[in-house]
């Protein structure tokens, strides 16, 4: 395995953990982890990489190994951002690849779009920059599912119980067709959706994938993915959530951006095809520096 560094850096509210993989020559890449509440991939193949440039992940607040206040407050995208340049700083990463997942593509754009100096590319995974395009994409695909699963979701969002054990059947049915098509799903896997953090989930998100009903219910990059003047890279899985009709739109937004689909695979290419997923954010990165 590559030179590994693991710590915590002080950041607005607490500290969070940070994992460092390889120290080879090339720009690092940073990793945005999705969520609102998720956490990084110990099983990641993008630390493969490590031997061509440090590779940067790191758990937001709140999230995985990092500290876990419970002011809601801190639940922003101001913060979040805030703290992307903490971690930036404390690292001394002056030049940087940053590479969001999800909700780590709102917010890499939200960094973005404040105009930081030496992001060299951003790559946007699976990407989430219209909050209702989301909802109404993961709508879409509820219709392909049977109608006795329809009205399960229908009825206990309304109810608003959707801790019920038959709303989370149906929830993990979705997830095994949209989020990771892998049977059975890998435990690391298992265990990230065991330790999410749902607070955060639920205040800045929502209940569920299909009903946004949190902080970020109006969050929308698109008016503005223009003013980000950068080498840029969408991807997404052929079932992904983020659809590749969605992602492909996203990326017409953004002059000369590259736009790529993981066959085979939905909103977790990383796990799903490891090393089709390593080897496409290889190749970018390395033609950016070339």
């Amino acid at each position: 395995m590559e030179h590994v560094t693991e710590g915590f850096i002080p950041v607005t509210g607490g500290k969070v953990w940070y994992r460092k993989t390889g120290d080879g020559p090339g720009v690092p890449l940073l990793v945005l982890h999705g969520g609102p509440g998720g956490m990084s991939n110990e099983k990641d193949p993008l630390r493969r990489l490590g031997n061509e440039r440090p590779v940067i992940q790191y758990d937001q607040l709140g999230c995985g190994k990092s500290d876990r206040p419970t002011d809601l407050a801190l639940w922003t995208v101001e913060r979040s951002v805030e703290e992307l340049g903490q971690v930036r700083k404390a690292l001394g990463l002056d030049e940087v690849h940053i590479l969001g997942h999800s909700w780590g593509t709102m917010l890499a754009s939200s960094y973005l779009f404040e105009k930081p100096e030496g992001v060299r590319s951003i790559i946007f995974s699976g990407p989430a920059l219209n909050s209702r395009t989301w909802e109404q994409d993961q709508r879409n695909y509820l219709k392909q599912f049977p109608k006795d699963m329809q009205e399960i979701v229908e009825r206990h969002e309304r109810e608003q119980t959707t801790e019920a054990s038959e709303y989370q059947d149906a929830m993990f049915a979705f997830y095994k067709r949209h989020v990771c098509r892998l049977d059975p799903w890998p435990e690391d896997m298992v265990e990230e959706f065991a330790i999410m953090n749902q607070q955060i989930y639920n205040h800045m998100w929502g209940a569920s994938e299909f009903t946004v009903t949190g902080t970020l219910q109006d969050f929308d990059a698109t008016e503005r993915l223009a003013e980000i003047d950068l080498p840029s890279l969408f991807t997404c899985g052929r079932f992904d959530e983020a659809t590749p009709e969605t992602t492909e739109y996203y990326a017409s937004l953004m002059p000369g951006s590259e736009f790529h689909v993981f066959e085979n695979c939905s909103h977790t290419p990383g796990t799903e095809d490891p090393e089709a997923f390593a080897n496409k954010i290889r190749e970018f990165l390395n033609r950016q520096e070339k």
